[in-house]
């Protein structure tokens, strides 16, 4: 029995917009502490609470033929 992974991805918002989509958890990390710090101690038109994340877990459905995907989203925001 094969056992199923979930993988995670991440999309970054400022306000309403999508400015990162689709990273790596790794790679998450590295802008959303980047985007942090820009919007702490940077001169923006930003505050911190525009700052938001959506994480994207999905996991492969073994149980079809291996070219689909079933996706379960799980938004979570800070």
């Amino acid at each position: 029995m094969k056992k199923i992974c979930p993988e995670n991805f991440y999309h970054i918002y400022l306000k309403d917009k999508c400015v990162y989509a689709c990273l790596t958890p790794e790679k998450f990390e590295d802008k959303w502490r980047d985007l942090k710090a820009m919007v702490g101690l940077m001169k923006t038109d930003y505050v911190d609470e525009d700052l938001s994340y959506e994480m994207v877990e999905i996991t492969p459905n073994y149980c079809e033929e291996p070219s689909y995907w079933h996706c379960i989203d799980i938004l979570l925001y800070y």
